[in-house]
């Protein structure tokens, strides 16, 4: 099969350190060249692939930072290529949310669109009212709900390699938070977390522009506390050291979050994930076996407690069985082969619609 995968330029495929869609990306994309698929990645040039690297910019738009001043001009540079040679592949799979909508519209090519990002925004719903041809897939089900009656033609979970991450079985010693420092991720609830359970908390996390604020006014001085250890941002040849020595990692979100990558980094080590019941959380963490369901700090810090005699093995075998990237990529090889061959594919009125998943 001839694929063409298109990724956001603001981070390299793989990115250097943060970065979820690009990192999935990655994943598929070198997943369906292991199979065998011939595969175009369009992407920042300092992206590193066995796939045809198709290079747009010279290197990834965020580490330009303030030589970029117009982020979205590479991008439609990006699909005006991508379209002129449509015809060439057999699927194009876009990542980079609605902006090429228009443009493929008007062309005869068999794509799809995979969405990462949240959805409950208000100026979403009438553009997806316009754009209900667009052949549309999830990344869990709680993703669409804002939207539940766009054309949704399957929900894919997402994937990491399996020999990505080593399984410690032991349990550590202190608490991980992995991501963003932001509102949303909820850094704050996880420093309180530490305090009340008197656990340490190991914070590798990056400060985005946008939160630069939020970071400043709010979080950095609480930083300070001597159960807290600032990391920053880690690679992903730091990550399975990172969270199979810690106890468990906290997943406080407090947002719709349409995934959340570290749950299953952490799954796949063994790791238990303690998180607050929004987006997705409930979806991907099943109860005691790959870690706990909390909406309070006294419930997480129970959780903590029970982390100790976690059974790590189990967590493991149930990544294994869902969140593998071989399974991600044998679910969306099913959505290729039904649009290539256009097999009718209806809309799901409800998030349990028509679904591809691991569960």
């Amino acid at each position: 099969m001839k694929i063409a995968q298109v990724a956001p330029l603001y981070e390299s495929v793989p990115p250097k350190l943060y970065g979820g869609t690009e990192r999935v990306v990655s994943f598929l994309t070198e997943e369906l060249v292991r199979q065998g698929h011939e595969v175009d990645l369009f992407a920042s040039g300092d992206s590193v692939t066995k796939a045809r690297l198709r290079p747009i910019c010279e290197k990834a738009l965020r580490l330009q930072g303030k030589n970029v001043i117009d982020p979205l001009a590479p991008h439609f540079r990006m699909i005006e290529m991508v379209l002129q040679e449509a015809q060439d592949f057999d699927i194009v799979h876009f990542h980079i949310d609605y902006l090429h909508y228009a443009a493929t519209r008007r062309e005869s090519v068999t794509a799809l669109t995979t969405l990462h990002g949240r959805l409950d925004i208000p100026e979403l719903r009438p553009l997806y009212r316009e754009f209900t041809d667009m052949n549309l897939v999830s990344i869990s089900n709680a993703q669409r709900a804002p939207i539940h009656w766009a054309n949704w033609i399957a929900t894919v979970y997402h994937g990491v390699p399996m020999r990505m991450f080593t399984p410690e079985y032991k349990p550590g010693k202190y608490l991980a938070f992995l991501g963003r420092i932001c509102a949303d991720k909820g850094i704050g609830r996880a420093i309180e977390i530490a305090k009340h359970t008197g656990v340490q908390l190991k914070v590798a996390a990056k400060v985005d522009a946008a939160d630069r604020e939020y970071y400043e006014s709010i979080i950095r001085r609480q930083l300070d506390h001597p159960l807290v250890e600032f990391v920053g941002e880690i690679s992903d040849e730091e990550k399975s050291e990172f969270l199979g020595n810690s106890l468990a990692l906290l997943f406080p979100i407090n947002w719709p979050e349409p995934f959340g990558l570290a749950m299953i980094e952490a799954m796949a080590c063994g790791t238990p994930v303690i998180a607050y019941p929004m987006g997705s959380v409930p979806e991907v963490v099943e109860e005691g076996r790959t870690g706990y369901l909390v909406e309070t700090i006294p419930e997480a810090a129970a959780a903590v407690e029970r982390a100790g005699s976690f059974d790590r093995r189990t967590c493991r075998r149930i990544f294994e069985e869902r969140f593998s990237v071989r399974r991600m990529c044998a679910d969306y090889l099913k959505v290729y082969e039904r649009l290539i061959e256009k097999e009718p594919l209806v809309p799901s009125e409800t998030p349990s619609g028509d679904i591809i998943c691991a569960a």
